[in-house]
């Protein structure tokens, strides 16, 4: 690692420790040049998978793009940003499990979907309404509904 105040190509590790919920590495280095300390991260390469659009593209998956159709969906709810954050890290690491370098963009749909169910109802409303193109309110009227329905069964279920 060169050192990012001299350039030195030689550092050695005065400390390091877990961070990130036991994700990364945090270490702090000293350039064995000019003494600087400067603090490096190690973590594990993300595969990364290509998500198949419904018209057919593809294109490399994008963590900030769940943060931001979460965000929006979220907005003005008393949904946290840790909440949002750990759906994130939920769904991407699902993903990176997967055996395919591929996945499609309805299967992360009913992932977040899924994961808003628990949170918020408003927030799982207002991105199905974008997800699953909405078009009049009956559509809304029919997500409630269905919303209902699947409740009062997993009621009967437990009982």
């Amino acid at each position: 690692m060169r050192c990012p105040s001299c350039a030195h190509p030689a550092s050695k590790v005065v400390d390091s420790r877990p961070g990130n919920e036991g994700q990364e590495i945090r270490r702090r280095r000293e350039c064995e040049g000019c003494h600087a300390r400067f603090t490096t991260y190690e973590r594990c390469e993300r595969i990364v998978p290509l998500v198949v659009k419904r018209d057919g593209r593809r294109e490399e998956f994008e963590l900030d793009k769940l943060r931001r159709a979460l965000r929006t969906a979220c907005r003005k709810r008393s949904v946290t940003a840790e909440v949002i954050e750990g759906i994130v890290e939920r769904v991407a690491n699902e993903l990176e499990g997967t055996a395919g370098r591929e996945v499609t963009s309805q299967e992360i749909g009913e992932r977040l979907l899924s994961e808003l169910t628990q949170v918020d109802q408003v927030a799982y409303a207002r991105f199905a309404s974008v997800y699953l193109r909405f078009d009049t309110l009956s559509d809304f009227q029919s997500l409630v509904v269905k919303e209902n329905d699947d409740t009062s069964d997993s009621e009967e279920h437990e009982k």
